[in-house]
């Protein structure tokens, strides 16, 4: 593993940390109960995926998109903010994406809970 990309995964995780912060101290109702679940930047530092996710609700794709588009708004803001508290010279682009990964765990899990349930002898 090449120097920049510990790096850029040092800096992710510090971005985490900080927007875990920074998304609590924004006014806008559609960003409320954000969790930042993971960051992944790229090796140049010049942009970063950001996934979120609620901590309750969110259950519906409308939620979801409300949510995002709640962060893309704010991305200005955050992105300065960011810049300033990790002390880079060159802000990076963010794009925010609900991480729909746990949703999925949860949904395997049902299914395999179903199948073990489905084949248990009758007594």
């Amino acid at each position: 593993m090449s120097r920049e990309v510990k790096r850029s995964a040092r800096v992710a995780e510090r971005m985490r940390e900080e927007l875990s912060m920074l998304v609590r101290s924004l006014r806008d109702p559609r960003v409320s109960g954000v969790l930042v679940t993971r960051v992944e930047m790229t090796d140049d530092l010049s942009f970063a995926r950001i996934y979120v996710r609620k901590d309750v609700g969110a259950d519906d794709e409308r939620d979801r998109r409300t949510l995002v588009k709640g962060l893309e708004s704010a991305a200005g803001k955050l992105r300065g903010d960011l810049t300033r508290a990790l002390a880079l010279r060159v802000a990076p682009g963010l794009r925010f994406f609900y991480d729909e990964g746990i949703d999925h765990q949860t949904r395997v899990e049902e299914i395999l809970r179903e199948i073990k349930d489905e084949q248990k002898p009758e007594s």
